[in-house]
């Protein structure tokens, strides 16, 4: 859930959620919001969330990048569509 990565993501830089609150230029309480998931940050704030902790929006919004595509049994004019 993206409220507990905020969290720890805040407390692994050190940062209380006055100091991230004043870095993302919004409210104390809006950080509190977010890390207690009453909201959620808008796509604005989850990018620049990323960009700040270093971390992919991905990440945030627990989305995993495992998609793949079986290829198996394709001969090799399928497989070059597929690609």
């Amino acid at each position: 859930m993206i409220a507990n990565k905020i969290k720890i993501l805040r407390e692994n830089k050190g940062l209380s959620q006055k100091a991230l609150a004043d870095k993302l230029g919004i409210t104390r309480s809006s950080v509190n919001a977010w890390e207690q998931g009453i909201s959620v940050p808008s796509t604005q704030y989850i990018v620049e969330l990323a960009n700040l902790f270093e971390v992919s929006t991905d990440y945030l919004l627990n989305f995993k990048n495992d998609n793949a595509i079986n290829i198996e049994g394709l001969n090799d004019k399928e497989v070059k569509l597929v690609l």
